[in-house]
């Protein structure tokens, strides 16, 4: 019965102690579990970090793309308003000039400006000026004054035909040999490069200074 007994004893303290060590290895497993999907999410949470920052990173590089391409976009659309300004302003710069015929007085100082330094460049003794219908007309009656005291020491005769330009004069030597083209087409042609300079330098402004045109 005693042996009945401590047989019945060890069998409890077996099964007490298989069920400390089941609970104890339950509870390992659980936190051995919990340390697992810890890990687990830590890993997924910066995948997701590093994935988000790769798509941020390829986001910003699509974005300085775009912005880079926009801005050549923009950049050429702005460079082709710029030279059809400019082209404008030069297609606009005669009749300009020609609106100075308005004032008689300022305008025929300038013609006779204009010819002094076409004359002044020209060694020939024999000259002939050839300017527009309207200035013809005027200075037909005119000639001998208005042409004296343009080059002293030349002759300088007024050409029957006019000259096709909306201001200024042509001046060449009588054998046609030497030419200087001051009409205000002449000497636009001859300061492009430096119009170009000057309305891109001003913003293109509308009223360009004559000075530099007309003064040598």
């Amino acid at each position: 019965m005693a042996q009945e007994q401590l047989v019945n004893d060890l069998e409890k303290a077996l099964l007490e102690r298989a069920e400390k060590l089941a609970h104890e290895y339950r509870e390992r497993a659980q936190r051995a579990r919990q340390h697992i999907l810890e890990d687990a999410h830590e890993r997924l949470h910066i995948e997701e970090q590093n994935e988000v920052l790769a798509a941020q990173a390829d986001a910003e590089r699509l974005f300085r793309r775009q912005i880079q391409a926009s801005e050549l976009k923009l950049k050429s659309k702005l460079d082709k308003l710029r030279w059809q300004l400019i082209q404008s302003i030069l297609h606009e710069l005669p009749k300009r000039l020609e609106s100075t015929s308005d004032d008689r007085e300022t305008y025929m100082a300038l013609l006779h400006r204009l010819l002094v330094q076409a004359a002044e460049n020209i060694e020939s003794t024999e000259l002939v000026a050839q300017v527009n219908s309207d200035d013809l007309d005027y200075l037909k009656p005119r000639w001998d004054t208005f042409s004296g005291d343009i080059a002293p020491g030349k002759k300088i005769e007024l050409a029957p035909t006019p000259l096709h330009c909306s201001g200024g004069g042509l001046l060449r030597s009588k054998d046609n040999h030497i030419r200087i083209d001051n009409s205000f087409e002449g000497r636009i042609e001859r300061f492009q490069s430096t119009l170009l300079q000057v309305i891109t330098e001003r913003l293109f402004a509308a009223d360009i200074s004559q000075r530099g045109l007309f003064d040598d």
